[in-house]
């Protein structure tokens, strides 16, 4: 499928903030200090709204964005959104008293936390449930986009704490989220459309005729459908895409890690690792959409 920018934006820099959004939840270690509290609390929702934000660029009418909100019965995104908004509300108050007290309201933190990780959620479940795209259609989908989330928000969370929280625990975080990735990769490259059912025999309802192939396109030029659901990439720039991909968002994350840990370097260096990871994971979004066969292409002479 086509990769759109905004969609990519979204999914990295939102899941970022949520994971970030979640670990605070929980009590994630942070100078109490009000200026930095502040700080932090900026960092994890901006991200997140950012994110919420570049999303309805990619929307035909940005400004009937708010009409997906009624569809929560039906709809993943319609259940992002409102997970979304909530989340949002309670982590400013839970912020705000943070900042009034100084101290920690563990009920609102809690379901700070347990709103991030439902719209981390919610939103995997927008591609995971579409039976129309094989690679996405899997359990691994949610477990790779709540891994990165979690792993990126650890990130920035522990640039901007206070040096408690142990480097190894977000080498295993990042590692845990790479390895999902690689085991969605490996399903990935072997599901095809005619795994799903999916064939122009089907797609056309004229396999009693026998084998369909396409004589010439119903157009010209290019449509709706040919622009977004369609889209081919090379075999080679996918793996160095992958390659890439891995280096900037896993390895070189670890390594930084690492040498704080070993070093005793501040905790501010972590933003290093921070922002090659999210580096890292736009390339990984890109192929995540880029790589995907939707059914629709059939109709197109695509088997």
């Amino acid at each position: 499928m086509h990769p759109a920018v905004s969609v990519i934006f979204f999914t990295v820099m939102s899941g970022a903030g949520l994971g970030m959004i979640f670990l605070l939840g929980l009590g994630f270690p942070v100078d109490a200090s009000a200026a930095w509290v502040f700080l932090v609390g900026v960092v994890g929702g901006g991200l997140a709204v950012a994110g919420l934000l570049a999303s309805t660029f990619h929307l035909g009418h940005p400004e009937r964005a708010w009409r997906a909100l009624s569809q929560w019965r039906s709809s993943w995104l319609s259940r992002e959104g409102i997970a979304a908004i909530a989340t949002l509300i309670l982590f400013g108050i839970y912020v705000l008293i943070w900042l009034a007290t100084g101290s920690r309201h563990q009920v609102l933190g809690l379901l700070s936390a347990l709103g991030a990780a439902l719209t981390v959620f919610t939103t995997s479940m927008i591609y995971a449930q579409l039976k129309t795209v094989p690679q996405w259609h899997s359990r691994l989908t949610p477990v790779v986009y709540c891994g990165f989330a979690l792993g990126s928000g650890w990130l920035l969370a522990s640039a901007l704490g206070t040096h408690e929280a142990p480097e190894y625990w977000g080498i295993g975080l990042i590692g845990l989220a790479w390895a999902a990735k690689w085991m969605w990769w490996a399903r990935a490259s072997r599901s095809r459309l005619g795994d799903a059912g999916s064939t122009p025999e089907t797609a056309t309802g004229l396999g009693f005729i026998g084998k369909v192939r396409l004589l010439e396109r119903p157009h010209t030029g290019e449509n709706y459908l040919t622009r977004e659901m369609v889209h081919r990439i090379g075999r080679k720039h996918a793996s160095r895409l992958r390659m890439l991909a891995l280096v900037l968002g896993g390895i070189v994350p670890a390594l930084v890690l690492a040498i704080v840990g070993l070093s005793g370097a501040p905790a501010l260096v972590n933003l290093l690792a921070a922002v090659s990871m999210l580096i890292g994971l736009l390339a990984e979004r890109w192929l995540f959409f880029a790589e995907a066969e939707h059914a629709v292409s059939l109709y197109y002479g695509h088997r």
